[in-house]
């Protein structure tokens, strides 16, 4: 999801849906310079009128319109699509940032609800959701044959009621059955912590309209507690959000330049955003985390810092959402979302379906010994007997090594992140030594 708020109207970017209130009754007019395809109509109108008097049950021309206008907008692309008023009013609730759900970004594949990535901290993530699952079957209801609006509206619903996926895994045999509780889903954007001295942790779970603010504060604390040599900034399993939040984020580390650009048919559709001086952390190294869950804004972000060489890219190859979807509101109360534009990364890059390719490729590994910790190496320090520091110093490393250990454990990618800044804070000081 990504979207640029305004004051009429939310410009949308992302995976998920934002909103736009189109202002006027002839949303559907055609240009002057376009022809009205007659003979298609005709066709229209003539399968319509057999629907009508031939169909073994009697339909309302209401849903017959309705499906009609669904399969044009769905046959134009995965993100495009029709809400009747219901949808629309569910839309705009989801918009407040506050519903009752299980906590995952999706869309459709294959007839099939795929996740984009589960949010930090929700039911989804909590129950072991994964990026790049296919979900299968809601409770007992088969997802084949439903739209993408509709499996979202099975799986949202009242807090503290529950609703069993079914889950088809790369790499597992047989399907999953996740059983999980909806909560309200309140998602936190930005989170830091210090993961030595010296190096900071900033995650972003989705971008919102106050990421930029929320992003600077972090590095803020973080460099109270100590001077940063180096930051980590986490986008994996992003899955996007508001267009000023990425371009905002990009900002605060890039100094001048492009930082993203948007093109399309209309005039309406086509920016530049440019960075404005100024870099948060002082030029220290900065290395971004991505995996096949970040999307949309998360690839802006990675891309206009890959683009001015400001940060390493290191994970897996994103997810590939580089298409503008604007949602406009109808006469008649309900709404379409349609791709209007592309958007590029500085250089010209499209991202769309080929994804930010990481300068460092590293997949996600965990370290253990058959399934256990293995035994910590013994040095001079553990030996009975040793000859004691002349100098009255002790082993102080035991408690970093610890925590080090722990963390190659549970993020080997954070691991080797944190070892890179290292490694680049090291290479600084032999260059200005």
């Amino acid at each position: 999801m990504l979207y640029k708020l305004r004051i009429s109207t939310y410009f949308v970017v992302g995976i998920v849906l934002g909103l736009s209130l189109a202002i006027g009754p002839s949303v559907f007019a055609l240009k002057d310079d376009q022809d009205i395809p007659f003979e298609e109509l005709q066709a229209f109108t003539e399968v319509f009128s057999r629907i009508k008097s031939d169909y073994v049950e009697s339909v309302d021309d209401k849903t017959l319109i309705e499906d009609a206008i669904r399969g044009m907008l769905s046959g134009l692309d995965p993100h495009s699509s029709f809400l009747n008023t219901a949808e629309f009013d569910d839309l705009k609730i989801g918009t407040t940032g506050q519903f009752g759900g299980l906590g995952i970004e999706v869309s459709m594949e294959n007839g099939f609800v795929k996740v984009i990535s589960p949010i930090d901290d929700t039911p989804a993530s909590r129950a072991g959701v994964q990026a790049s699952d296919l979900i299968i079957m809601l409770d007992n209801k088969q997802v084949k044959g439903m739209t993408l609006n509709d499996a979202v509206k099975i799986m949202r619903g009242e807090p503290n009621t529950d609703i069993k996926l079914t889950i088809v895994r790369e790499g597992v045999s047989k399907p999953l059955v996740i059983t999980i509780t909806r909560e309200i889903i309140r998602v936190k954007s930005v989170k830091n912590r210090m993961l030595e001295p010296g190096y900071g942790y900033v995650r972003i779970t989705n971008f919102q309209s106050r990421t930029t603010t929320d992003l600077l504060k972090a590095i803020s604390d973080l460099q109270k507690e100590s001077k940063l040599e180096g930051l980590v900034l986490d986008l994996r399993n992003n899955p996007g959000g508001v267009l000023n939040g990425a371009v905002g984020v990009s900002d605060a580390f890039i100094d001048k330049g492009l930082i993203v650009y948007t093109e399309g048919r209309i005039e309406d559709s086509s920016h530049r955003y440019i960075a404005t001086p100024g870099d948060s952390l002082n030029g220290a190294p900065l290395v971004v985390l991505i995996n096949g869950g970040s999307a949309s804004a998360s690839e802006i972000v990675a891309g206009a810092m890959q683009d001015h060489k400001r940060a390493i890219i290191m994970g897996t190859k994103s997810f590939g959402k580089g298409s503008v979807q604007t949602i406009q509101e109808l006469r008649n109360g309900s709404a379409v979302k349609l791709t209007t534009a592309r958007y590029f990364t500085p250089s010209g890059r499209s991202i769309q379906a080929t994804g930010i390719v990481p300068d460092i490729k590293l997949s996600t590994l965990k370290i253990t010994s058959n399934g256990e910790k293995e035994r910590a190496s013994i040095s001079e320090s553990d030996l009975k007997g040793r000859l004691s520091n002349p100098n009255g110093e002790t082993d102080a490393k035991s408690e970093d090594e610890n925590e080090s250990d722990k963390l190659a454990e549970t993020d080997f990618q954070l691991f080797e992140a944190l070892n890179l800044l290292k490694g680049l804070h090291i290479l600084n000081q032999m260059k200005s030594g």
